[in-house]
């Protein structure tokens, strides 16, 4: 299996913002950008998670701040945009990855507060964090959204979920405009990638074998094959690309 190698440099002087990150795809994301030079700022939830994730990171050599925060939680919101500007005096690249499933009932039975929480993180929280770190976006800084796959064809036992991701993708043509031309705002849309959050992709190995034989490339992603093409996104070599949904998914959805 062929791999992107991180471009060493490409983001050196760049601060970037990653929410959810201390595990997962949101946590090779911050090390592909701190491995071509950016300082990243990570997130999430629990502190021991953060405290793990910043060792790991800065025992490679990033530059990296990592901070306590539910995106759903208005002051933790705040303050991890705060710190970071105290810290770094600007943001360059905003990467809103942080969700949640928590229920795989079918839409029309599934509980009011699991549609409520679903929305509250996957959505709202994305518009509430990008608000809250617009004054201090650097001219030609990068939003990337995180959705799924999913988004495109929203699967019965995860089929909120899908929706929510499916609001993603409108809201990157949105915010787009909003923002031009000062700041890019695009959304990568990954395909089936093993990571915790994801754990019942490898669960059963037939039930991995059957995902496995839904792509074209015959292999489910790693978090590597979704931060390089974040990485691209967030850098100079896309700075004539904005408003796109990029599905990195090895060939698992055909749209046109």
């Amino acid at each position: 299996m062929a791999t992107i190698s991180p471009l060493p440099g490409r983001l050196a002087g760049k601060v970037a913002i990653i929410t959810g990150s201390t595990q997962g795809i949101g946590l090779g994301i911050a090390e592909r950008l701190g491995s071509e030079g950016a300082s990243v700022v990570i997130s999430s939830r629990k502190q021991k998670n953060v405290d793990e994730a910043l060792e790991k990171l800065q025992s490679s050599g990033i530059d990296a701040l990592g901070l306590v925060c539910h995106v759903s939680d208005s002051a933790q919101r705040k303050n991890l945009i705060k710190s970071t500007v105290e810290k770094y005096g600007s943001i360059d690249i905003l990467i809103s990855n942080a969700a949640v499933n928590p229920s795989v009932d079918p839409i029309l039975k599934m509980s009011e507060a699991a549609i409520d929480k679903m929305w509250e993180v996957n959505v709202k929280a994305s518009i509430l964090i990008i608000r809250e770190a617009a004054p201090y976006l650097s001219d030609g800084a990068s939003i990337v959204l995180i959705s799924s796959v999913v988004a495109y064809h929203p699967q019965f036992d995860i089929a909120m979920y899908g929706v929510t991701k499916t609001a993603l993708l409108g809201l990157t043509k949105a915010l787009a405009a909003e923002l031009a031309p000062k700041v890019r705002v695009n959304c990568v849309a990954p395909g089936f990638v093993p990571t915790q959050f994801a754990s019942y992709l490898v669960g059963e190995e037939e039930k991995r074998k059957q995902m496995e034989a839904k792509t074209l490339l015959g292999r489910l992603g790693t978090t590597s094959d979704i931060a390089a093409v974040v990485a691209f996104l967030a850098s100079p070599d896309a700075s004539y690309v904005t408003g796109e949904n990029i599905v990195v998914s090895g060939g698992v959805t055909s749209r046109l």
